[in-house]
């Protein structure tokens, strides 16, 4: 087939070859086209036509194109779709080229290697992520080559796959490469791309042999070991980073100068949080609509930079648990706090700065145009001032921004004498460089000039000397200059005007005088557009080698961006400064959630106190209705020290907070139908997960622990969970237990630390107000039918209901026979409890709709008991 293709697609093919599993961009003139295969997907995912070209064959090759000056938009497109995308450019000018233009690929753009801002989110890292999996754990490294963060650890030890898939969680990857021994394990890359929606690529092996990736790794970081980072000893973490290095030089094809330090860390140096607690406390997005709007990062996401905000997500998905960190970080938001005019100057500064790691990420690419160098020239502007707002800093970190702020008045310089204030998007094409930079460029702008002025004046002359007064001197890129001559005129054309076109209305000629000028003009011209680019070239390359600089300064004004969001919203919402205690306790006055407040009209949010320690109480157990606010109440807990381990003021009147090393979350479930899991099924792993993981040092948040089962299968569930959780020697960790099971109010007095609250209500009649108010001691009943009529159950349910309680409490009487040795003979109940019954009641009972009457405590008794029923008719 080749020896039939002309030469071009035989080129073509030849590119193609290399590149299988990517839809080759293959540039011709102003247009990159696509053929083939290639061509009949992009047709139908950009929606573009699909022709056909000439190949050598007996059918037309498919073909599409795109502009090359609107590429972006339909890469990104593709990039969306999940498709790999090789850019192959003409290495030669076509005018120059003796024969086929030289082409070859110069990049390929995937998921996880975006650096163009048009294809990217602001406010989000974008990171491709490398695994290796051996027998003793992972290897993780990431990196985000949009702005240079590199990024390796390691997972070892017991339950290595959920932590790995909890690390997923917290970054999020567009794109990870794997080696070929993690695909064995069952049902993993299918988990990682139904969880993250990442494009997934099984690697080479030979890119993550231990000592290729070292040796790669020192390559590019010009160092002889890697003891300054942190990851020398890290040898799984070493093999997941060497081939992501790898990935990258392949698919990139440049120098990666801006990736120029690798940051190591470990889990443990950080609070630890799962997926479930992630989701449960909305820490970044909802869990309903998945959108921002109304997670904790929407809140606390005041940020005058995207760089801030990008920085300010990680720090909610990774709050600190040094307390000598936290409190620098406190120190900070603090001394802003109480200094308005510090908070507001830095702000009018900040919200002039442009995306500095994104743009020197471009630049360092080589494909930073002349407007990004302004965008990075008027950023640098504000730097001095930004500085000099620092110098009477009090706070530890303002006082180091302050002595370690960059501002960069040299590249300024650079930029401000070489880069016009408003040069066009092209750099091709000249324009972009100021008068008076280079002396030679001055010297073919003024031959240009002149050579025009001289046009005019020629137009003018030949109109006198010929009479012609229509007569227009004229360009186009075919004939180059002519004296354009309407027909009226015709017999006053001088003989020697030579004709060159003969047009409808019109005729054009060209005299040896202007033949000349043109040359120069021309030359002149191309000449300077040569020159430009030239010059831009050297200034990209000059201002990429300070890479390491903006980068730092690129940092310091991220950090001190978050801060300042921190500070500004601690403001607007009346935040106080939690005091980091080291006691184990968590005493909190008048919390409260910080989002929910937000939607509730002012004053309408009850806030409430908060007392756990490491002695007598420390499970707190929460009786009350539905609807009536102890998730609430508990997930405003855990959220209120998760700030205050990021560094952040938190909604109360006073807080005292201990370190958490983790927080767990059991609030609420929901069938995970396509993994094969119920509900309950659900529940217990999330449960099993924390039994097995948290330490007396971790916060615990279960909600409705065994209500997915039985009423007596969840209630024993639920009771030995308490006994587990309670008792010092198996864990002994803070925790919040909310239930329906008064039963395990018994267990104040009974186990070490374990106290009783309950979400207080007022009743009226046969309804209830719930007063959002948390108090001491459990609740004698659930309010489970009036809370069925509040959410608008059928009046015959609710009294039917009513009838079948009342029943329920004249059999069984008082709890506390269950509760005692938690001992429940079901058979001897169904048979008291029927023995008076008659058979209409029994079919009545079969009939009702279980599944449509959770989650009250009288339908779960109704539940149990038409169980029992059943049960009795079998």
């Amino acid at each position: 087939m080749s020896a039939s293709l002309t030469p071009m697609m035989q080129q073509y093919m030849q590119i193609k070859e290399q590149h299988k599993d990517a839809l080759l961009f293959f540039r011709l003139g102003d247009f990159y086209e696509m053929f083939f295969d290639d061509a009949i997907i992009a047709s139908r995912e950009l929606e573009i036509a699909l022709t056909g070209r000439d190949c050598g064959l007996k059918e037309r090759a498919p073909m599409c194109g795109v502009p090359y000056h609107s590429v972006e938009s339909y890469i990104a497109r593709l990039i969306e779709k999940g498709y790999k995308v090789a850019i192959c450019e003409q290495m030669e000018d076509p005018a120059e080229a003796k024969g086929l233009v030289e082409r070859d690929v110069i990049r390929i753009i995937t998921p996880g290697t975006l650096v163009e801002s048009s294809m990217l989110d602001e406010k989000t890292n974008n990171y491709l992520l490398s695994i290796f999996y051996s027998s003793t754990g992972f290897g993780v490294a990431f990196v985000d080559v949009s702005t240079g963060e590199f990024v390796i650890s390691e997972i070892k030890g017991e339950n290595t796959r959920n932590k790995l898939l909890d690390e997923l969680s917290r970054i999020l990857p567009r794109e990870i490469i794997i080696n070929e021994e993690l695909t064995a394990i069952p049902g993993i890359v299918d988990s990682m791309k139904h969880r993250f929606n990442a494009y997934i690529t099984v690697y080479h092996d030979w890119a993550f042999d231990q000592h290729t990736s070292y040796m790669a790794l020192l390559r590019h970081f010009n160092v002889h070991s890697l003891e300054g980072y942190g990851c020398q000893n890290m040898e799984l973490g070493i093999c997941a980073a060497g081939a992501l290095l790898e990935y990258l030089t392949e698919t990139q094809k440049n120098s990666l100068q801006h990736i120029n330090e690798i940051k190591s860390y470990h889990q443990e140096s950080y609070m630890i949080l799962d997926s479930a607690t992630r989701r449960n406390l909305e820490l970044t997005e909802t869990i309903r609509s998945k959108s921002k709007k109304g997670s904790l990062l929407w809140l606390l996401d005041k940020t005058n930079t995207a760089m801030g905000a990008r920085l300010l997500r990680n720090w909610i998905q990774q709050p600190l648990i040094d307390a000598s960190s936290i409190n620098k970080r406190l120190d900070a938001v603090d001394e802003m706090f109480h200094d308005m005019i510090l908070l507001d100057s830095l702000k009018e500064k900040l919200r002039d700065i442009y995306d500095l790691e994104r743009l020197m990420s471009r630049i360092s690419y080589g494909n930073a145009n002349a407007r990004d160098f302004i965008s990075l020239k008027q950023s640098i502007e504000v730097l001095p001032d930004i500085k000099l707002l620092l110098s009477d800093a009090k706070s530890d970190i303002l006082k180091e921004f302050h002595s370690n702020l960059d501002t960069l008045e040299d590249i300024y310089e650079i930029i401000n004498k070489a880069i016009i204030d408003e040069p066009p998007v092209t750099i091709k094409e000249g324009n972009i460089i100021k008068n008076g930079y280079n002396s030679q460029l001055d010297k073919y702008r003024e031959a240009l000039t002149q050579g025009k002025t001289w046009i005019a004046k020629l137009e003018q002359k030949e109109r006198e000397k010929t009479g012609i007064r229509t007569l227009k001197v004229g360009f186009n890129k075919v004939f180059g200059y002519y004296i354009d001559v309407t027909k009226s005129y015709y017999d006053l054309v001088p003989d020697y005007y030579i004709r060159k076109q003969t047009l409808a209305n019109s005729e054009r000629f060209i005299i040896p005088e202007l033949k000349e000028v043109e040359d120069n003009i021309l030359g002149a011209e191309e000449k300077s557009i040569k020159l430009e680019y030239q010059l831009f070239t050297e200034i990209r390359e000059n201002i990429s080698s300070q890479v390491n600089r903006i980068q730092h300064t690129a940092l310091i004004i991220s950090q001190l961006d978050a801060l300042w969001a921190l500070a500004k919203t601690a403001i607007d919402n009346n935040y106080v400064r939690p005091i980091i205690i080291s006691d184990g306790s968590i005493n909190i006055l008048d919390g409260r959630h910080p989002v929910v407040e937000k939607t509730l009209l002012n004053g309408q949010f009850v806030p409430n106190d908060t007392h756990l320690n490491m002695s007598d109480e420390r499970l707190v157990i929460i009786t009350g209705p539905n609807m009536a606010g102890k998730s609430t109440y508990m997930r405003q807990v855990a959220l209120i020290v998760l700030m205050a381990q990021i560094g952040s003021f938190v909604p109360a009147k006073k807080a005292e907070v201990s370190i958490v090393d983790r927080i767990f979350t059991r609030v609420g479930a929901s069938d995970d139908l396509s993994l094969g899991q119920s509900t309950f099924m659900v529940e217990m792993s999330e449960v099993s997960n924390i039994l097995h993981n948290a330490t007396s040092n971790s916060l615990l948040i279960l909600d409705e622990i065994g209500r997915g089962t039985s009423t007596f299968d969840g209630l024993s569930i639920a009771w030995s969970v308490v006994e587990h959780i309670a008792d010092p020697e198996k864990l002994g960790a803070k925790t919040l237990f909310a239930t329906h099971y008064h039963e395990l109010t018994e267990l104040e007095g009974k186990l070490p630390g374990v106290k009783n609250y309950r979400v207080a209500v007022k009743e009226k009649g046969d309804d209830i107000i719930f007063l959002r108010k948390i108090m001491q001691g459990g609740a004698d009943r659930s309010f489970g039918i009036q809370v069925a009529k509040l959410a608008g159950l059928p009046a015959e349910v609710v009294d039917r209901a009513k009838v079948i309680l009342q029943q329920l409490e004249n059999e069984k009487g008082s709890n506390t026979e269950i509760t005692e040795d938690i001992k429940i003979n079901e058979s001897s109940e169904q048979l008291t409890f029927f023995a008076s019954q008659s058979h209409k009641i029994e079919e009545e009972l079969k009939a009702v709709d279980i599944v449509n009457i959770t989650p009250m405590e009288a339908m779960n008794i109704l539940y149990g008991l038409v169980q029992k029923v059943r049960k009795k008719r079998s």
